[in-house]
Parts: C-alpha cells; structure tokens; sequence
C-alpha cells in the first residue's frame, strides 16, 4: 500500500514554528505537531536542527517527505529563519506593521506576473494558524536546493522562476506515481468516455490553462505522468476526439517513444529534440548546440535566434512524431488507433503548436472564454 507523505507547505511551517518557539523560550524541540487544516488532522514534523543566529533571528530545518510519491523534493532542506520585526510605536498604539511578514528567500520562487513570492494561500493560512504573536514577527521561507531543483519542473511555464513554490491546498501529499492513483486516472476517463471530445491534461499546469481556456471540466482528465495506460484505455473505451495538451518540454518525451514521462524514469528531451532536428534538416552546428542546451526552452530560444524559418518545421516534425510513436505505442499494447490531436504549449503559456484537427477547438474555447 503506497504512503501518503507531507506538501512543501507543511515543512516549512514545521521549520517556522520551531524557529519561533526557540525565538521565545531558548529550547530546541525535536518535533513540531501541526494542524494541517486541510484537512484537519494533526502532523507530527521531526525537526533536524535549530540555531540561533547573528543579530536575534533562529534558524530551524525540517526535511521534505513526501511519501512514496516519485517526487523531486524528497529529503530536500526546508528552512525556516524567523525573528522579530520593528516595532515602533508610542504606548497604547497600533502596530506599525503587520504583526506576521512572510517572505520567500532563496531557493523560493518568485511569480512573475505580480513579483511576489511563490508563497500561495494554503501555506499562508497554515503558516498565519500556527504563528499568532503579539508582537511583529517576519518569517523568511528558504530552499537551499530550490534553483536547483526547479530547473527540473515546469513551473517556468506558469510564471514561477529562481525556485520552487510553496503549492497545494492540503497538507497531505497523495502517492500521484503510485497504481492507486492511476486507477483514480482510469476511472475519471471511464465516466466521460463518450464525451464528444476529450482532453488529456498533463499534470495540474495543462488542467490550468485548460480551466483558463474555459474548457468544460466533462472534458477534461488530469494524466499525471500515466500517459501510456490512459492512451491505452482511451483506445479501449473508443473515445471519439482525443487531445492531449502539455508543456512541450513534457509532451516531447512521447516522440522519442517514451510514455511514462516522469523525470525519475526516463529523460532524454533533448536528445528527442536532436532526434527531431536532424528529421528537420538542421545543420550539424546546429544540432550539436541544441543538444548542450540547459532545457527544451533555451534550446528552442537558440533556435529561433539562428534558424528562424525551421522553428515551426521542427514542431511539425515534433507533432507528427507524437501521433505516430503513439499509434505504434498503442499496437503493441493491445489498443488500436485513434483519432488523437496534441496541442504544445510553453513556459510563457503560449501554444507554440498544434496538430491541424485541433485549431477548431481552441478558437471555440478561448471564445467561450473571452465571452
């Protein structure tokens, strides 16, 4: 049976709380219980280490544990440095400043839209819950491998950059990877089979934008990284329009013929990448140089600078690969052909392409939208 584990957001309240308890009393505690609000249920968080710092602050660490998710940020560091805030004000006056400032320091990402912290609201309350001081209190949330870690994410492509976020509206972290969560996939395929149109999101940013284009949510299944078993169980269920919309640096991965698309298993995107190119025409200069580049975007960034007119070739050939690794996936795993549209979208939520069937669909959502 595969084990639920604890959000980012509950580690770093964990941290925040001892950091504060050491703050006021000088004692270090080994554990930090917690309500996790979402949903109401007490956690008990170890807690590695607690310091005192130059010039008041404390600094207290707790250690990501996320179950048995396959999930990027186990055992990472999540610290916490808390201390007093100015509080200047005359006897019997109100504070000057917010009685609690949450901020997010290094490793923490930032969204770009609005140049506040990825700090969103259920790591807020849970924070605002546990932390009540009388007195101006700041808590500076840090990831010490955060830039790292979000180099291998794609929440660039929804405006998050220089780090993780604290994302999440419960504290449990449920085994996405795991055969139980698959099976939750299959049946919310199985109810809306006979839609006329069916949308495979990608992970919760493709089930973003696909609720910000307004697509019906009867349409949409979320797929987390079980694209392979889904397209197989859409072609059993003989669904009538399939579309899979993703992050291209995502969705890449099926034209190399890789249908488990999770990092920890296989990731070759620039090798597929490459692969695409050299289908293109690309010179070899060109080619070499996309295979060094840091992620798909930077290649892709490169490409449009010294090749501009292949850009949109390249995609062709991305797509065509797409359907077509598909339809052999799909033999060989007992299914047979279906109609299946993909449309790719990047880390500035733009569509940079889409399979010709699918143009019909999307001036129809972003009307309904736009309406």
């Amino acid at each position: 049976m595969a084990q639920s584990g604890y959000t980012l957001p509950v580690f770093a309240c964990a941290s925040a709380v001892a950091a504060w308890h050491f703050l006021q009393t000088g004692e270090a505690l080994a554990s930090v219980t917690l309500d996790l609000l979402e949903p109401p249920t007490p956690a008990a968080i170890p807690i590695e280490q607690v310091a005192p710092l130059p010039g008041g602050a404390v600094l207290a660490i707790t250690r990501s544990q996320p179950g048995d998710n396959l999930d990027l940020t186990r055992h990472t560091p999540v610290w916490a440095v808390v201390s007093w805030g100015d509080d200047v004000r005359n006897p019997g006056e109100p504070s000057t400043e917010e009685l609690l400032t949450i901020t997010g320091g290094f490793g923490v990402g930032w969204q770009q839209a609005t140049g506040q912290a990825a700090i969103y609201s259920y790591a807020r309350r849970l924070l605002q819950h546990h932390l009540r001081p009388g007195r101006p209190l700041r808590v500076e949330i840090i990831l010490p491998q955060g830039r790292e870690l979000a180099e291998r994410t794609s929440n660039a492509a929804f405006g998050v950059v220089e780090g993780l976020a604290l994302l999440g509206t419960s504290g449990i972290a449920h085994p996405l990877s795991a055969p139980e969560q698959l099976e939750q996939f299959r049946q919310d395929l199985r109810q809306k089979a006979a839609r006329p149109v069916v949308v495979l999101c990608i992970g919760e940013n493709g089930l973003d934008l696909a609720r910000a284009w307004g697509i019906p949510e009867d349409d949409l299944v979320k797929t987390g990284n079980w694209l392979g078993p889904l397209l197989v169980e859409a072609s059993l269920l003989a669904v009538k329009n399939l579309i899979l919309l993703g992050y291209h640096g995502k969705l890449l991965k099926l034209a190399g013929g890789i249908f488990h698309t999770h990092h920890h298993l296989a990731d070759a995107r620039l090798e597929i990448l490459t692969a695409c190119g050299l289908r293109t025409g690309l010179p070899l200069p060109v080619l070499q140089k996309l295979l060094t580049q840091p992620t798909v975007d930077a290649a892709m960034t490169y490409l449009q600078q010294v090749q501009p007119l292949k850009v949109r070739t390249l995609y062709e050939v991305i797509l065509a690969q797409i359907q077509h690794r598909t339809r052999q996936y799909l033999q060989a795993h007992g299914g047979t052909a279906l109609p299946l549209e993909v449309i790719l979208f990047n880390r500035q939520r733009q569509v940079v392409a889409q399979t010709a069937g699918v143009k019909s669909y999307l001036a129809q959502w972003r009307g309904d939208a736009l309406r």
